[in-house]
C-alpha cells in the first residue's frame, strides 16, 4: 500500500467527519448552487497565445471552467487538512484553492496542446482530440478530454490510485467501528519496520481491485485486504458514514445511486484529478527525458570538482559544518572529503539492561567511592546476565511473517525449528512492490513461533547472552556471503575477547570470555588514576573484503559492502532497543573529538572508525551491551590524512547503487525539478490573463470567517 495513498485517505476521513462549511449560507437548490462556475479559463484567448509555438491548435481546446463543487471538493480533500496545519481562515484558504485550482487549468491546458503538437506522439492530434470529447458536456466531457492524452496503463493506473484512496478513507471510517466492537488480546509494542516496506512500483496497478463497501463481496475485491475485524457489517457502516460526510459537503445530489460507488459524481470528480496528475507527470517525464539528454560527461564532472573543492574549503575551517553534512547525508547528499581522518558511522546494537538489573547498578555501591561515581566492578557482574530477545515478535500480529521453512538461504542459528521471515512482498522484488534497500531478510526470528496467519500468531523469543549474539551475527554475516553475487566476497575474520588495546591500537586478547568479568577494580584505571576505557571493549572482530572496502558500492545489491551492511541491519532491527538508530542512512555519526556518547560508546566507536569499515566491537555501558559496527569510515593514508573514499566514474551512472549512479541522478534529478517547476511557472505566468474568476460566486465560502 502506497503510504501517500494512505496518509490521504486518513486526512480525507477526518475531513468527511467533520461539518466543514457549517455557518454557509448555502442555496437550497444545492446541485445548482454548486454547478456555478467560480471560473473561465481559455489559454488561447491569452494575449501571448498568438506568438506562441501552439498557435496553430487555437481551436482545440476550449474553454476549461472550475466549478464550486470543485473548489468545495479540493477544501474536503487537501484545503481543509492546510487550514488546519497552518491556521489560515476560510478567506485565505478558499482563495488558495482558487488560485490553485486556476493554475492547474492553465498548466493543464498548456500540457494538452504540448502533447497535441508533440511529434514523438503521433496518437495524440487535434482531430483525436475533437472526436473523443464530441457531444460530451460536463464532467463526463472532463473525463473524455483528459482520458484522450492517457494510454491503457495511465488510465488504469489512474482508475486505480482513485480506487485505492476510497478503500483507504473506509478503511479510515471503519476502524472507528472496529475500535468499539473488535477486542485486541495482547497489546504489544509495535517494532518499527525497515523504511520502504510494502511500497508499491509507482506504475503498477491491479485491474482487479474494487471497492469493497460491505454490500458486495469481498472476494470480488481482488487485491483489497479488510482490517482484521472487518465484517460486511462495519463496512456498510463505514459507507455510510463516507456517504453521510459527502452529503454534509454537498459533493453528492439526492438523485445519485450510491449502491455504484463508481458512478458517482465524486469518484468521477477524484478520478478527474488523478487523470490531471498522470497528464502533468507525462509531460514532466518528456521534460525529464530532454533534460537528461543534456547532461554530458563533462557537466557532471565539473559538478564534482566544484562540490568537492567547495566542502573542502568550508570543513577545513569548521569541523561542525562538515559534522552537520554527515549527519545530514543521503543518498542525494554526499561528504566527498575530510579535513581529517577516522570521522564514520557506526551501527549501534543495544541490547540493555533489565529494569532489575538497572535498579541494581543504581543501588550498588561506587568504585573507591570516588565522587564520579563509576560503578564498573559492579556493572561487570550484572552484564553476565544480560540477556537480549528478538524484537521482532510484533511484526506477526501486523501480518509481515511468511514461513521460510524451506527457504533454502534463510539463517536458523543452530535451531531448526526457526522458520519464519519478514517481508516477503518487499523482498521478491516482484510485480507489485519496490524490493526494500539495504536489509538482506534471511534472518529468521529467533524464537518459538506457535499458530497460524488464519488464527493468529503466539511467539516467544529465545532469550541470548552476549555471547550467543556474537555467535549469531558472526554466523550470519559468515553465512551471507553467499549472497554476494557483485564483485569478489569477503570473509569474517576470527574475532577475539579483549584484555585491552594498546595506544598504537593493537589488540590485546584475553584467555576467554570469562576473564572479562574476573577482573578487580584497578585493572579500569591507569596508574594515574584516570579510566582506561580499552579494559571496557568485551569482543572485537572484523569482516575483510576481498578486494579491500569500496565506498562507491556500498549501496550496490550483492556487493559485499552491501550484503554487510543490510546483514547487521537486519540484525539492528532484530535486536536493537536503541530505536533512534533504526532506518538510520548509514548510522550514528562519530567525530574524532569529544562527543556527546557516554564514554565507553565513544571510545569504542572512534576504534572502529580507525579500523574502518567491517570492524566491530562490544562493548557495556550503563544503559547495558552495545555491539557497535562500523559501517563506512575515512581512513588515514599512510601520512595520516583522510582518504577520499569516493570516485565519480562516467561509465558506472547506469549501475544502480554506486556512487556515480546517485550522484548521476541527485544532479539530474536537481535540474529536472529546476526545470519543471519554472516550466511549469512561465506557462502559468504566461497565460494567466487567460482566466476569468468569478470571486462573488464562492463569496459564501471565503467569508465563513466573518461572524453574525
Amino acid at each position: 500500500m502506497r503510504k501517500t495513498a494512505k496518509v490521504a485517505a486518513v486526512a480525507l476521513a477526518a475531513a468527511l467527519g467533520t461539518t466543514l462549511l457549517a455557518g454557509c449560507d448555502i442555496s437550497t437548490n444545492v446541485g445548482k448552487d454548486y454547478a456555478q462556475t467560480i471560473a473561465e479559463v481559455n489559454i488561447t484567448k491569452s494575449e501571448n497565445f498568438a506568438d506562441s509555438e501552439y498557435a496553430a491548435y487555437g481551436d482545440v481546446i476550449g474553454t476549461g471552467v472550475v466549478t464550486k463543487r470543485d473548489m468545495v471538493a479540493y477544501f474536503v480533500s487537501t484545503g481543509y487538512s492546510m487550514m488546519q496545519t497552518y491556521g489560515w481562515t476560510y478567506y485565505d484558504t478558499f482563495n488558495m484553492i482558487s488560485e490553485t485550482l486556476v493554475n492547474r487549468q492553465i498548466y493543464m491546458q498548456y500540457a494538452m496542446l504540448y502533447l497535441i503538437a508533440d511529434e514523438s506522439e503521433p496518437d495524440i492530434t487535434a482531430d483525436g482530440y475533437r472526436a473523443a470529447v464530441e457531444g460530451l458536456t460536463g464532467l463526463d466531457r472532463r473525463l473524455a478530454s483528459l482520458a484522450y492524452f492517457l494510454d491503457d496503463d495511465e488510465k488504469a493506473l489512474a482508475l486505480y490510485s482513485t480506487r485505492q484512496i476510497v478503500n483507504n478513507t473506509l478503511d479510515s471510517q471503519e476502524s472507528q467501528f472496529l475500535d468499539s466492537e473488535h477486542v485486541h488480546e495482547d497489546e504489544t509494542t509495535v517494532r518499527t519496520t525497515p523504511t520502504g516496506i510494502d511500497t508499491e512500483k509507482e506504475d503498477y496497478y491491479n485491474e482487479a481491485y474494487r471497492i469493497y463497501t460491505g454490500s458486495n463481496a469481498l472476494a470480488e475485491c481482488v487485491g483489497y485486504e479488510a482490517q482484521d475485524g472487518s465484517t460486511p457489517t462495519t463496512r456498510r457502516n463505514a459507507y455510510g458514514m463516507f456517504l453521510a460526510g459527502l452529503r454534509a459537503n454537498n459533493l453528492i445530489s439526492s438523485d445519485e445511486d450510491v449502491s455504484k460507488v463508481e458512478n458517482l459524481s465524486y469518484f468521477k470528480t477524484e478520478l478527474a484529478t488523478f487523470y490531471e496528475s498522470a497528464i502533468i507527470d507525462k509531460l514532466t517525464d518528456k521534460i525529464e527525458e530532454s533534460i537528461r539528454a543534456t547532461a554530458t560527461e563533462e557537466d557532471i564532472v565539473k559538478e564534482y570538482n566544484e562540490e568537492y573543492i567547495k566542502q573542502q574549503n568550508a570543513f577545513a575551517d569548521d569541523a561542525e559544518e562538515f559534522e552537520t553534512a554527515l549527519d545530514e547525508a543521503s543518498d542525494t547528499s554526499f561528504v566527498l572529503n575530510a579535513p581529517e581522518a577516522n570521522y564514520g558511522y557506526v551501527v549501534n546494537i543495544l541490547i540493555p539492561f533489565s529494569a532489575s538489573q538497572s535498579a541494581q547498578l543504581e543501588n550498588s555501591p561506587a568504585d573507591y567511592g570516588d565522587k564520579k561515581g563509576n560503578k564498573f566492578l559492579q556493572r561487570a557482574a550484572l552484564l553476565r546476565d544480560v540477556r537480549g530477545t528478538d524484537q521482532r515478535g510484533s511484526w506477526f500480529d501486523e501480518e509481515y511473517a511468511f514461513d521460510a521453512s524451506e527457504k533454502t538461504d534463510a539463517y536458523k542459528g543452530s535451531d531448526d525449528e526457526r522458520g519464519y521471515l519478514f517481508f516477503e512482498d518487499s523482498l521478491n522484488g516482484g510485480k507489485q512492490y519496490e524490493r526494500v534497500a539495504n536489509y538482506l531478510g534471511n534472518y529468521t526470528y529467533n524464537g518459538a513461533v506457535r499458530g497460524n496467519e488464519e488464527d493468529g500468531y503466539t511467539v516467544r523469543p529465545t532469550r541470548v547472552s552476549i555471547d550467543d549474539f556474537i555467535a549469531e551475527m558472526e554466523g550470519y554475516l559468515t553465512a551471507s556471503a553467499s549472497s554476494v553475487t557483485a564483485g569478489n566476497g569477503y570473509t569474517v575474520a576470527e574475532g577475539v575477547y579483549v584484555n585491552g588495546i594498546g595506544a598504537d591500537d593493537t589488540v590485546t586478547a584475553a584467555a576467554d570470555n570469562t576473564a572479562y568479568y574476573s577482573r578487580s577494580v584497578s585493572d579500569y584505571y591507569t596508574e594515574t588514576g584516570a579510566v582506561d576505557y580499552s579494559k571496557f571493549i568485551y569482543y572485537a572482530g572484523k569482516v575483510e573484503f576481498a578486494d579491500g572496502f569500496d565506498a562507491n558500492k556500498l549501496f550496490v545489491e550483492g556487493s559485499a559492502e552491501n550484503v554487510t551492511y543490510s546483514a547487521i541491519n537486519e540484525l539492528s532491527f532484530a535486536y536493537n532497543t536503541d530505536t533512534a538508530g533504526l532506518n538510520d542512512h548509514l548510522g550514528y555519526v562519530i567525530s574524532t573529538g569529544k562527543t556527546d556518547f557516554v564514554p565507553e560508546f565513544e571510545y569504542a566507536g572512534q576504534y572502529v572508525c580507525r579500523q574502518g569499515a567491517g570492524s566491530y566491537v562490544v562493548v557495556p555501558s550503563d544503559y547495558g551491551w552495545h555491539i557497535i559496527y562500523c559501517t563506512f569510515s575515512f581512513v588515514a593514508d599512510e601520512e595520516g590524512n583522510a582518504i577520499d573514499p569516493y570516485t565519480f566514474n562516467w561509465e558506472e551512472r547506469s549501475e544502480e547503487g554506486t556512487f556515480s549512479y546517485l550522484f548521476y541522478e541527485a544532479y539530474c534529478d536537481e535540474l529536472v525539478s529546476e526545470y519543471a517547476t519554472l516550466r511549469q511557472s512561465n506557462a502559468i505566468e504566461k497565460f494567466k490573463d487567460a482566466a476569468v474568476v468569478y470571486e462573488d460566486v464562492y463569496a459564501d465560502l471565503s467569508g465563513l470567517d466573518v461572524e453574525d
